[in-house]
């Protein structure tokens, strides 16, 4: 699997696999692609984040999404394409952004929602750890039980 960085014609690919990475993790972002789009052109063309594309056989087959600060990087998204799970992708390219990509000595920070179960196994098994947890009240909900 090879690497390289993100450029401005992959905005709308990003925007179509942010969408798909939504919609499989049951997020309840509602922007569509050409919202995510955009936000992909806002994101990387300001150096905010910098995006990574993994490709196999001249194939995209993942991207991550990540910031890098003075003493962390938190990765924002990592995504697998479809079709292409559970075939060691994402540790392969988990293993490439930690040993190759990032700098060391950083803390690596990652956020998952509860409900992707899968994903919070995905992440444990990378070696990290629980810090902490969100909780909400959502706006319909405000009567006391």
């Amino acid at each position: 699997m090879t690497y390289r960085k993100a450029t401005s014609a992959d905005y709308p690919l990003l925007g179509a696999l942010n969408h798909q990475l939504i919609r499989d993790e049951g997020h309840r972002n509602p922007m569509n692609v050409a919202q995510l789009t955009e936000r992909m052109r806002r994101w990387l063309g300001t150096g905010e984040y910098t995006g990574r594309v993994f490709e196999e056989n001249g194939q995209i087959v993942a991207y991550a999404l990540y910031r890098a600060f003075a003493e962390e990087v938190y990765l924002r998204h990592l995504f697998v394409v479809r079709g292409r799970r559970r075939e060691g992708i994402g540790r392969r390219a988990v293993h490439l952004l930690r040993e190759e990509i990032w700098p060391r000595g950083h803390r690596l920070t990652v956020e998952v929602l509860c409900a992707n179960t899968a994903g919070v196994a995905f992440w444990k098994a990378m070696g990290y750890r629980e810090y902490s947890l969100s909780l909400e009240i959502m706006p319909d909900k405000r009567t006391l039980p």
